[in-house]
C-alpha cells in the first residue's frame, strides 16, 4: 500500500469502553506506529438517545491510562451532521440513494408476508427508482427515510487482514437505510464518510462487522472513495464461553485501574490476547511496536483469563520503578482514608512486602496496617496468641521499647526474648504477626517491625 497508514478507534459513547473495544483500539494504535502512521479516535454518538458525556469521559480516561495517545481527536460524529447530509444529497442526485415512504407498520407486513412465504426477509424496493419504474405518489406527512441503492447483482469481496478473502454476494444485501426519519445518518453511512474524510488505511475492528462490511465497501465504491483494508478480529470469550460485551456486564478499562492494575500489564495482557509473537509472554510497550505488523491475529476467539493477567500484573508490579509504585499505593491508601500516607513512608514498605501483592490494591490493604489499627480474627488471636506464649510477647514488647530501631538490634532483641522463654521463633513469630498486622503470615518479623514506629509496634505487642 502506498497510503499513509491512518488507522482508528471510533467507540460509541453509550457505555464504558470495555475490553475487546479497548484490544481494537491497542491494535490500531500499534499498527500505526509500527509503520509510523497515526492513529485516530472518533467518538461514534448518532445513537442519540444513548450516548452521554460520562461515557465520552470513561473513554478517554481509559486511552490516557493505557497510554494510547491518539494523533487527531476526538472527533464527533454530530459535530459533522452537515457533511453527510451534503453526501447524501450528492447520492439522492447520482441515483446511488433514495427517499423511502414506507410506515414501519408497511414494512412489518411486508415481512410477514415474506416469513409466510419462506423467503428471505428484505425490503421489497418499493421506492427505488429504477429505469421505466413509476413510483408511488408520496404520500403527505409521512416521515421518509433514505436508503442506499445497493448494487443487485455481483458478489462483494475483500481479503480480510486477519480472516482471509471474504465474499457476499449482494442479493443477500438490502437496501440499507443510511438516515433515520428523524434525519440522524447511521452507523454504516456515517463510517464510510468518516473513513473516507479522515484517509482511513487500515480499519481493524471486532469480527461483528463482518456483515456490515459488504454494505459499507459498496458505498466506498459508490463515493468513488479509496478502500480502507479491513482486519475483523475474534471476540473475546468470559469464563462462561459467552461472548464479554457490554450488555453482559464486561468488566471497564477504569475498573480494572481502581482495582489496582497497572496499564503495562493490562496493555501486555491484551496484546497478547489473539495475536503472538513467537513464544514471548511478557514484553514492553516498544517491543509491542516494533513487532506489530499486522501479522500472527488468532482467527479463533480469545479465552479472557483472570488468573493469567494476575500472573502477568504481578511481574510489572515487582518489575516497577520503586518511586512509581509507591506513588500508586499512596493514591490506593488514601482511598482507603490513611491520610498519612506519603510517597516517602510508603515506598520502603512497598519494597517489603510487593513481592506478596497481585495489585497495587493489595499492596495497599497490606500496608494499611501501619496507618491504622488492626483487628486480627478471632481464630488467629485463638490459634497462636495462647496463654502460654503472652508472657514471652509481653517480654518483647519491653525489649523492644529500649532497643535501637534497626532490624539488627530487632532480631538480637527477639533472639534473647526466645532464649529466655525457651521457645523457638515458629512459635513466637506468628504472635507477634497477628497482634502487629492483623495476620499470621508476613515477612521476615524483624524487617516488618523495624518499619513500624517503635512506640506504635511496643503498644500492640503490649495490649496482647
Amino acid at each position: 500500500m502506498t497510503r499513509k497508514i491512518r488507522t482508528r478507534i471510533a467507540p460509541s459513547p453509550t457505555g464504558f469502553l470495555h475490553l475487546g473495544t479497548a484490544r481494537t483500539a491497542l491494535y490500531s494504535w500499534a499498527y500505526a506506529r509500527h509503520f509510523g502512521g497515526e492513529f485516530v479516535l472518533r467518538i461514534e454518538d448518532t445513537d442519540v438517545a444513548r450516548s452521554t458525556q460520562d461515557s465520552v469521559d470513561q473513554i478517554l480516561a481509559s486511552m490516557r491510562w493505557l497510554g494510547l495517545n491518539f494523533d487527531e481527536g476526538p472527533i464527533y460524529q454530530m459535530q459533522r451532521l452537515d457533511r453527510y447530509q451534503t453526501v447524501v444529497n450528492q447520492m439522492i442526485a447520482s441515483g446511488n440513494a433514495y427517499r423511502c415512504y414506507s410506515t414501519p407498520q408497511e414494512l412489518d407486513a411486508e415481512r410477514e408476508a415474506q416469513r409466510a412465504r419462506g423467503e428471505k426477509t428484505h425490503y421489497n424496493g418499493r421506492w427505488r427508482p429504477e429505469p421505466g419504474k413509476v413510483l408511488p405518489a408520496v404520500p403527505p406527512s409521512v416521515p421518509f427515510v433514505v436508503r442506499f441503492a445497493n448494487p443487485q447483482g455481483g458478489i462483494v469481496t475483500w481479503d480480510d487482514l486477519v480472516k482471509g478473502p471474504i465474499s457476499i454476494a449482494n442479493r443477500e444485501i438490502d437496501d440499507l437505510i443510511i438516515v433515520r426519519a428523524d434525519g440522524i445518518p447511521t452507523y454504516n453511512f456515517c463510517v464510510v464518510v468518516d473513513d473516507w474524510d479522515m484517509n482511513i488505511s487500515h480499519v481493524f475492528r471486532g469480527d461483528e462487522h463482518v456483515n456490515n462490511t459488504p454494505w459499507q465497501i459498496n458505498i466506498f465504491n459508490a463515493l468513488g472513495a479509496p478502500l480502507p483494508l479491513f482486519g475483523h478480529i475474534p471476540v473475546i470469550l468470559g469464563d462462561d464461553g459467552q461472548k464479554l460485551s457490554k450488555r453482559r456486564g464486561a468488566v471497564s478499562v477504569t475498573a480494572y485501574e481502581d482495582a489496582g492494575y497497572l496499564p503495562e500489564a493490562m496493555l501486555n495482557y491484551l496484546a497478547r490476547l489473539g495475536w503472538s509473537h513467537g513464544d514471548e509472554e511478557l514484553f514492553s510497550r516498544q517491543q509491542l511496536v516494533s513487532w506489530f505488523d499486522g501479522t500472527h491475529l488468532s482467527k479463533s476467539p480469545a479465552q479472557w483469563d483472570p488468573a493469567k493477567l494476575d500472573w502477568v500484573n504481578t511481574h510489572y508490579l515487582k518489575t516497577l520503578d520503586e518511586a512509581a509504585l509507591a506513588n500508586l499505593v499512596t493514591t490506593q491508601l488514601h482511598k482507603l482514608g490513611h491520610a498519612a500516607a506519603t510517597n516517602a513512608n510508603v515506598q520502603p514498605l512497598c519494597a517489603l512486602f510487593k513481592d506478596r501483592c497481585t495489585t497495587t490494591v493489595d499492596l495497599a490493604l497490606w500496608l494499611s496496617m501501619y496507618f491504622g489499627p488492626v483487628q486480627a480474627s478471632a481464630e488467629d488471636m485463638a490459634t497462636h496468641v495462647t496463654d502460654a506464649i503472652r508472657p514471652a510477647v509481653k517480654g518483647l514488647a519491653a525489649k523492644l521499647s529500649t532497643t535501637p530501631w534497626n532490624k539488627v538490634a530487632i532480631g538480637a532483641a527477639i533472639k534473647e526474648c526466645l532464649a529466655e522463654h525457651s521457645l523457638k521463633m515458629p512459635q513466637l513469630a506468628p504472635a507477634v504477626r497477628v497482634l502487629l498486622c492483623g495476620r499470621a503470615q508476613t515477612p521476615s518479623v524483624d524487617a516488618v517491625l523495624e518499619l513500624f514506629p517503635q512506640e506504635v509496634a511496643v503498644e500492640r505487642l503490649q495490649a496482647g
